[in-house]
């Protein structure tokens, strides 16, 4: 977990500690292959927030750490009984995103708009400059990482359950972010920022009450949600 010190734009903004760290999970879980739809949002809110709602197969945004854990969570799991959808922690994130890869993104070392939606004005490394779509699409745009699991690069933020701070200077087991803190873990990048934010250990955070236009989030089950409030 974490990032080595040789990888390029590695800890893009002042704070994101990116230390290269073991983290050992010792549970399973389960992950969707998506971000939360718009039309999946509708359904269980029966209204919608989001900006960009050209396409209900776009991911929901506009939706912050707060409301997903107050209102939706307890609306899907009260309609499902016995379902526990929760959000994942930061190291199951990360785990489920790299797909057993160690690169920056889990097909290698570059990224083109081709790969993933995100800025291309503000390309990774050097890269050449790409298309800048100003917009969600839809959650099953481009190709899903090896494990099934589609755009944990772009597109959208995705909220995570931890505390934001930093990372263990050594090996850690089921890790769960800080017992407090200020700001909640966002993971992925999003369609408006640049390609050094979509590495797959890029960290951001924001406060939990924060609802902007980049800013969804995607289901787990099974040991997930921190009970660090």
């Amino acid at each position: 977990m974490g990032s080595p010190e040789e990888e390029k734009e590695r800890e893009g903004y002042e704070g994101a500690d990116e230390t290269l760290h073991e983290a050992i999970l010792t549970h399973g879980f389960w992950l969707a292959d998506t971000a939360c739809t718009q039309e999946m949002w509708q359904a269980v809110m029966r209204e919608n927030p989001s900006e960009f709602r050209d396409d209900p197969r776009n991911p929901v945004e506009k939706v912050s750490w707060e409301t997903i854990r107050s209102d939706f969570l307890p609306r899907i799991n009260g309609a499902i009984p016995g379902i526990g959808l929760c959000l994942p922690t930061e190291a199951q994130w990360e785990f489920a995103c790299r797909a057993g890869t160690t690169t920056p993104f889990w097909w290698g070392d570059e990224l083109t708009a081709d790969d993933a939606n995100y800025d291309g004005n503000h390309p990774y490394a050097g890269g050449s400059k790409g298309e800048y779509r100003q917009k969600t699409v839809q959650v099953k745009t481009f190709k899903p990482n090896p494990w099934g699991l589609w755009q944990m690069h772009g597109n959208v933020w995705e909220w995570c359950a931890d505390w934001f701070g930093a990372y263990s200077q050594g090996p850690v087991i089921d890790p769960r972010g800080p017992d407090t803190g200020t700001f909640r873990v966002l993971r992925g990048g999003s369609w408006n920022c640049s390609g050094r934010g979509l590495r797959s250990a890029f960290r951001d955070w924001n406060d939990p009450s924060y609802a902007w236009l980049n800013y969804g989030f995607r289901l787990a089950r099974g040991h997930g949600e921190s009970s660090k409030e």
